[in-house]
């Protein structure tokens, strides 16, 4: 039996949309980029169902963004701000005794046909609000940042399981095999909670794992130039890249079932199509003036206040939501795009304690700047139709008051929103309860679960049948879990 049969005989499983992969490869062989792959033809088929996108954006906010100050308006809050809070059952808080109830230091305004609530700390979203589908009922399992935001991240609260974005690119492969499948984005100013383990490939091939860019550095992707001089020049690399791809593959030749010399070889391989094309993926000197007004990235500023500010979040999160697009209309599949470091002081990061005001609202309107401008290019190149954004954090915060303008952890229940291929604009689905503390419907809410769930159906891919064992266990991104939100699904 060849391969292409043993792929069509393995059902709708991980052979099919192995064969999808394949019979793209095929079909591009020779003509580069192909601008239909997945979607149309023969590789339909292939996969579960009919997707209706092929490119993910992920949006992480790290530290817990506060959904009560940016998407979920609570006129209670502004009602009865200053307050005694009393939730009418023990409060369970991450840190110590909760506040008095505390109203948004922002304003609230409808925006769009749908009337949706938006705060003014991130109005520049308004001008999408019939674009995006909010889910305000999501609820966590911990206030502690690491295991939430691994949650979030893979699916599981512990470490060892691979990255939503590792298992888009397992199960889908890549649009050009001259840049990363899956490319993660860092904060500059450094990794959130678990580091490079939020989107590691685990028990998937290793080729599978984010590959980490920095638009903002002068080289973008470290170590993929080599320091040319005397001693190493680009024959002389070229040679030995040659020489050491056919040692590993003699290597390879005894060693098939382990998938890390395999995965650096096609490392290699990557890198050496990457040498080509990243540089101008990452070059952003053609980019049309009115492009860069929009993404913010035209205050002339070569060096930034030291505080907090919006200027210097607008660049930060601007520029990696356009190099985001440069590498999606370029073949890359999944793009994560983090913003926020681990426990920094002064805080630059989402987890307010101590001043939500001073904290949100630089990072919020940066963060606004840039989503706002990326989905806006990415409707007028045609490719939001196609391109699913999608926003979280690993919970919510509480809508009482921590030190008198600060926020303790919420997991109880927070926001995600989603943007674009196969979205019902203009729609919320669930709702939090009058103050934002816990689902209106505790009964029902919405679990990380069912927004992989849905993630993965709007790619054309059953959550349940995208699997792989490992350790005795048929392992998937949603576990046992997850049900799609098809009230949000155009």
């Amino acid at each position: 039996m060849d391969r292409r049969n043993f792929l069509w005989q393995s059902g709708g499983g991980l052979g099919g949309i192995a064969l999808a992969a394949m019979l793209a490869d095929e079909s591009q062989a020779g003509s580069g980029l192909a601008e239909d792959d997945l979607g149309q033809g023969a590789s339909l088929s292939a996969l579960h169902h009919a997707p209706k996108a092929k490119r993910v954006v992920q949006l992480f906010m790290s530290g817990a963004a506060s959904h009560i100050d940016l998407w979920d308006h609570k006129p209670f809050l502004e009602k009865h701000h200053g307050e005694k809070s009393d939730f009418g059952e023990k409060v369970e808080l991450f840190q110590n005794g909760h506040g008095p109830w505390m109203k948004s230091p922002w304003k609230f305004q409808p925006y769009g046909e749908c009337g949706k609530m938006l705060s003014d700390t991130i109005a520049p979203l308004g001008k999408h609000a019939d674009d995006m589908a909010f889910v305000h009922n999501l609820v966590g399992k911990t206030g502690v940042h690491s295991q939430a935001t691994y949650l979030q991240a893979t699916g599981f609260q512990r470490p060892g399981f691979p990255g939503v974005g590792a298992w888009v690119s397992y199960a889908l492969g890549s649009l050009n095999q001259n840049l990363p499948s899956f490319v993660v984005m860092p904060d500059k100013r450094g990794y959130a909670s678990n580091g490079p383990k939020n989107w590691h490939s685990s028990f998937l091939p290793a080729e599978h794992q984010g590959t980490v860019v920095r638009p903002a550095n002068k080289n973008p992707i470290p170590d993929l130039f080599p320091s040319y001089g005397d001693f190493i020049t680009k024959k002389s690399s070229a040679d030995a890249i040659e020489l050491l791809g056919k040692l590993n593959r003699k290597h390879l030749k005894n060693r098939n079932e382990d998938s890390r010399l395999a995965a650096r070889i096609k490392s290699y391989e990557l890198a050496a199509g990457m040498q080509i094309t990243a540089p101008e993926a990452f070059d952003f000197s053609k980019e049309p003036t009115h492009i860069m007004k929009l993404y913010g990235l035209d205050h002339g500023k070569s060096e930034f206040d030291k505080n907090i500010n919006t200027t210097e979040e607008a660049d930060y999160f601007g520029r990696k939501c356009l190099a985001a697009r440069r590498l999606l209309e370029r073949g890359s599949r999944f793009i994560q795009i983090w913003s926020g470091n681990d426990n920094s002081f002064p805080r630059r990061n989402w987890d307010s304690h101590e001043n939500v005001g001073r904290d949100h609202g630089p990072l919020a309107m940066g963060m606004a700047i840039g989503a706002s401008a990326l989905i806006e290019d990415l409707k007028q190149r045609d490719m939001l139709k196609d391109t699913i954004v999608m926003w979280t954090t690993e919970f919510g915060r509480m809508p009482s008051s921590q030190g008198g303008t600060g926020r303790d952890h919420n997991p109880f229940v927070f926001t995600n929103w989603f943007c674009g291929g196969g979205i019902k604009g203009g729609t919320t689905f669930g709702e939090s309860d009058q103050w934002g503390y816990k689902p209106l419907d505790r009964d029902n809410p919405t679990q990380v679960y069912d927004i992989h769930a849905t993630l993965l159906h709007l790619l054309g891919i059953n959550h349940e049948k995208l699997t792989v064992p490992h350790n005795g266990i048929q392992r998937r991104l949603t576990d046992v879990h997850g049900h799609i939100i098809k009230n949000i699904i155009a």
